[in-house]
């Protein structure tokens, strides 16, 4: 299964909220440097999506980025 992800990086409040049923927009508190960001994104799907393999296939560098939902 795919998810598409909005992502703002840096906010002050960490916000999740889920637009669609594969799509969510989500507001982190680490900055977009380094993979902080993009590692807390992941942590936060996984955390909804548990028991899972999440991977992030498109969008490293994006605030939008793809995902893959697998069941392992």
């Amino acid at each position: 299964m795919y998810i598409k992800v909005r992502v703002i990086a840096g906010a002050k409040k960490e916000i999740i909220t889920q637009e669609s049923s594969d799509h969510f927009k989500i507001s982190v508190k680490e900055p977009a440097e380094r993979n902080l960001a993009n590692s807390r994104v992941l942590e936060i799907i996984r955390r909804k999506f548990s028991g899972r393999n999440i991977q992030i296939i498109n969008g490293h560098h994006s605030p939008s980025k793809l995902l893959v939902v697998d069941d392992e």
